[in-house]
């Protein structure tokens, strides 16, 4: 299904390269990334961090003087030559739907066709507007559309636009929470499905915990890190820009179902945690989030205790916080990363250094699936 805005050739070059200054006269972008050319990458930071910026410069909507921008194999901007938007090969999907009010979402997702030869038109609409749980919207007029409504007929307009890269700026930052439910699976089905590399502006750390792959965190138009999700979340060097936030995403898979407590438990590389009894069979994959508030230490394997969670793990490093009593302790669970946030006072009672053996005890999961 939608093969030719699915996939990206096997013998494709496959990246994204982004190097850039643009200075306007209270701020500065100057960036310098190599980006995975599949998957989704998070441009994450606050607002004013320079987010909306980098991703227009991607799309050529602003012209950085000095910009080098490679999108798979394919140059879209350097010193010699400058690509206008209309001819790079990319959907975009803003805050707002901003669909054609008179036209229907039929005719709204036609508009993104007009590339497109006669014959594929409609097959790749019916496929694009089932991928996006649009179909029996098709005939309805965009003001009868609630806004996670719009938003999917906008994504969807995007993808038949034939593009070899989608880029997102926040588009769940106008929707009220009921509407940030409802498309989020739609969202997860683009990340499962696409091929081509998606790049999702966001200032919320539970849509990146949830979508991501990749993560660039920007802070006043520079880099402060950019690497694999689950690597970059477990930094201890970066608690400032999550700030209560801060944790880990697991990747898991149900290993087993408990119907006399209706738990399920999750295994992943380094143990096991339970959570409430899912309704996904055993196999399935599921990604969660651990808050480093959720998470205290012990020495010895506690018994008597109503934790389920207690997993083994070794200290590698730990860092202040922005909060003077407390501590970033990184942990590893044989190959996989978590965080606890503790007192120094527990730091000190515990004698807790690199190297050192201890019980993790996890309080609370946050299931992303």
């Amino acid at each position: 299904m939608l093969q030719d805005i699915r996939k990206v050739s096997d013998t494709a070059v496959t990246g994204i390269e982004i190097q850039l200054a643009l200075a306007f006269p209270a701020f500065q972008l100057d960036v310098d990334l190599a980006l995975p050319g599949r998957g989704v990458t998070a441009l994450f930071g606050h607002s004013g961090s320079g987010k909306t910026t980098l991703l227009r410069c991607l799309a050529g909507l602003e012209k950085a003087p000095h910009a080098r921008i490679q999108v798979n194999g394919v140059c879209w901007q350097d010193q010699q030559r400058f690509v206008p938007t209309h001819q790079r090969a990319l959907g975009y999907v803003f805050q707002e739907a901003s669909l054609f009010p008179h036209l229907s979402v039929r005719k709204n997702l036609e508009f993104g066709q007009k590339k497109h030869s006669s014959a594929s038109r409609r097959q790749q609409l019916e496929q694009s507007a089932e991928l996006l749980g649009i179909a029996h919207l098709l005939e309805r007029d965009p003001e009868r559309l609630s806004g996670g409504e719009r938003q999917r007929v906008a994504i969807a307009r995007a993808l038949l636009t034939n593009p070899q890269i989608l880029l997102m700026d926040e588009p769940l930052a106008a929707l009220d929470l009921k509407r940030k439910q409802e498309i989020l699976p739609y969202l997860e089905r683009l990340h499962d499905e696409l091929e081509i590399p998606m790049i999702y502006v966001s200032h919320s750390p539970d849509e990146v915990a949830r979508l991501a792959d990749h993560l660039v965190l920007l802070n006043e138009g520079q880099v402060v890190a950019s690497g694999p999700l689950q690597e970059t979340l477990a930094r201890v060097d970066l608690p400032a820009v999550f700030a209560d936030d801060a944790g880990v995403v697991l990747d898991t898979v149900i290993g087993a179902h408990d119907d006399t407590d209706l738990l399920s438990q999750l295994d992943f590389a380094g143990g096991h945690i339970f959570v409430g009894r899912q309704s996904a069979p055993v196999g399935k994959k599921l990604r969660c989030r651990i808050h480093a508030r959720d998470v205290s230490l012990t020495l010895q394997k506690q018994e008597g205790t109503s934790i389920l969670n207690l997993v083994p793990g070794r200290v590698v490093d730990f860092a202040d916080t922005d909060n003077p009593a407390n501590v970033l302790v990184r942990l590893d669970m044989d190959g996989t990363p978590l965080l606890a946030r503790i007192t120094h006072r527990s730091l000190r009672l515990l004698d807790l250094h690199p190297g050192k053996e201890v019980w993790a005890q996890i309080k609370a999961v946050a299931l992303l699936d």
